[in-house]
C-alpha cells in the first residue's frame, strides 16, 4: 500500500435514474487513476467492503462501492439489509448491471479519473462482477468466488436469479477468478466448466484455485479466512488491475 487517500459517504445514479448511496475512496494526491468498482457481497455493504475499497485507494485506484440494498433498506445494519433483500430473492440483475453502469460512469466523471474502469466482487458480488462484464464495456474484472454462474442456486437459498454462463460470449475484457478447491458454490466442476467456455469464446482470462481454502477465504471476519491464499489472491488482483487499468 502506498500514498494518502480521503474516503467519504456520497451519492450516486444507479439503475432507473434512482439515487444510490455509496462509498467512495480516493488517492488524496495530483495524478490520473484507473477506477474500480467494488461489489459487495450478499452479507451487504459492510466495513469489511468498505475496508476493501480503501486498499484500492491506498494503491493509486479510484474505488467505488455502491450500496445495493439502498432502495429496500436505506439506513439499515448491513445484517438487516441483507436479510431483507435475500427474503425479497436478492438483486434483480437488469438493476445490478444499471447501478455497477452509474458506478462506472461516476468515476469516469471524476477528474483524476484516467477512464479505464474495472470490477470486482466477492461471493454474490462475484457472479454480479462477471454479469457486469459480460453487459458493460469494462477495461477488467476479477471474480471472487461467484456462485450460480453455471447452475441456479438451490431451491431453499430463496434467489431468483438464472445462470449466466450464456453470457459468456460477451465478456467485454479481461477476466480474473479467484476460487477456493473445498468451495461448493461454486463447485470445481463449475469453475471448469466456466473456463472451458471462455475457452471455447476465446476470451482472456485467468483462473486461479486454492488448495485449502472455500467461500469467502477473502473474508476477514469470517471464519472462512485464509491467509496464504487471501495474501496471494490480493497480489493477484493488484498485478491484474495494473496491468490493465493502470495505477
Amino acid at each position: 500500500m502506498r500514498g494518502d487517500l480521503r474516503a467519504r459517504t456520497t451519492t450516486i445514479v444507479g439503475h432507473g435514474g434512482d439515487e444510490i448511496e455509496a462509498y467512495l475512496a480516493e488517492p488524496a494526491t495530483e495524478g490520473s487513476f484507473g477506477g474500480v468498482v467494488v461489489i459487495h457481497h450478499m452479507p451487504g455493504y459492510d466495513d469489511e467492503t468498505k475496508e476493501a475499497t480503501l486498499k484500492f485507494a491506498a494503491n493509486g485506484y479510484l474505488a467505488v462501492c455502491p450500496n445495493l440494498y439502498s432502495r429496500e433498506a436505506p439506513g439499515e445494519e448491513p445484517e438487516q439489509a441483507a436479510a431483507k433483500v435475500r427474503s425479497a430473492g436478492g438483486v434483480p440483475d437488469d438493476r445490478l448491471v444499471g447501478d455497477i453502469d452509474g458506478a462506472m460512469k461516476f468515476l469516469q466523471s471524476l477528474q483524476t479519473s484516467n477512464g479505464k474502469v474495472g470490477t470486482i466482487g466477492y461471493c454474490s458480488g462475484g457472479r454480479q462482477s462477471f454479469l457486469s462484464a459480460c453487459s458493460l464495456q469494462l477495461d477488467a474484472a476479477v471474480d471472487c468466488y461467484g456462485a450460480f454462474v453455471v447452475n441456479p442456486p438451490p431451491e431453499g437459498l430463496g434467489l431468483k436469479i438464472a445462470p449466466i454462463i450464456d453470457k459468456a460470449g460477451k465478456l467485454s475484457c479481461p477476466l480474473l477468478g479467484l476460487f477456493g478447491a473445498e468451495d461448493q458454490h461454486p463447485s470445481p466442476e463449475e469453475v471448469a466448466e466456466t473456463e472451458k467456455v471462455l475457452a471455447e469464446h476465446g476470451k482472456t482470462f485467468e483462473f486461479h484455485v486454492f488448495e485449502g481454502a472455500g467461500h469467502a477465504f477473502f473474508s476477514t471476519a469470517r471464519p472462512f479466512y485464509r491467509v496464504e491464499a487471501a495474501n496471494e489472491g490480493w497480489k493477484m488482483v493488484l498485478d491484474w488491475f495494473e496491468r490493465y487499468l493502470g495505477s
